[in-house]
């Protein structure tokens, strides 16, 4: 199945690197050693050496992470976290995010190039940008640092996520 190519996106190939530029970013991806991919009609058509499993293996995820580059560098993805807890809350300054998730001490982490991070009300924070794994690895980080507890339900959480609650200790 080819992977269309947006009128905005410019698609170019460097031995075995493709390199995909748009509106949003620029993405590489390193092609695996059995697969070979063309620009026909403004597609990427991808195309493998055999039809044994590892080949085919390969050649499904060449064709989705080159999906994924071009949709990236077009539109963007993006993750939604929410923290849940009295006191929990998070802030951005430059290129650091600090969480402040009822540890003693407040939480740095560095966001990456290419990665925009907003919180709105201190407690939602918004993760774009054109790299669906950058993005992804992100969000799941950030999570990382407090994830939502069953009892309380405390913890940060992806937008939408469903906490299955348990029920606390009763006296006899």
């Amino acid at each position: 199945m080819p992977v269309p190519i947006p009128a905005k996106v410019k698609v170019a190939f460097q031995g075995r690197t493709i390199r995909v530029e748009g509106p949003k970013g620029k993405l590489a991806f390193d092609l695996p050693k059995r697969t070979t991919a063309a620009v026909e009609n403004d597609q990427i058509k991808v195309s493998r050496d055999s039809d044994d499993a590892e080949a085919k293996a390969l050649h499904g995820l060449t064709r989705a992470i080159l999906n994924n580059m071009v949709q990236g560098v077009s539109q963007g993805f993006v993750r939604r976290l929410e923290i849940v807890g009295v006191g929990f809350k998070a802030s951005v300054q430059g290129k650091v995010i600090t969480m402040n998730l009822g540890y003693s001490h407040p939480i740095v982490y560095d966001i990456p190039d290419q990665v925009k991070v907003t919180v709105d009300e201190n407690t939602k924070i918004t993760i774009e940008g054109p790299s669906k794994e950058v993005v992804g690895q992100v969000a799941s980080e950030l999570r990382s640092f407090y994830p939502p507890e069953p009892y309380k339900g405390k913890g940060v959480r992806y937008a939408g996520e469903h906490i299955i609650r348990k029920e606390g200790k009763t006296v006899q």
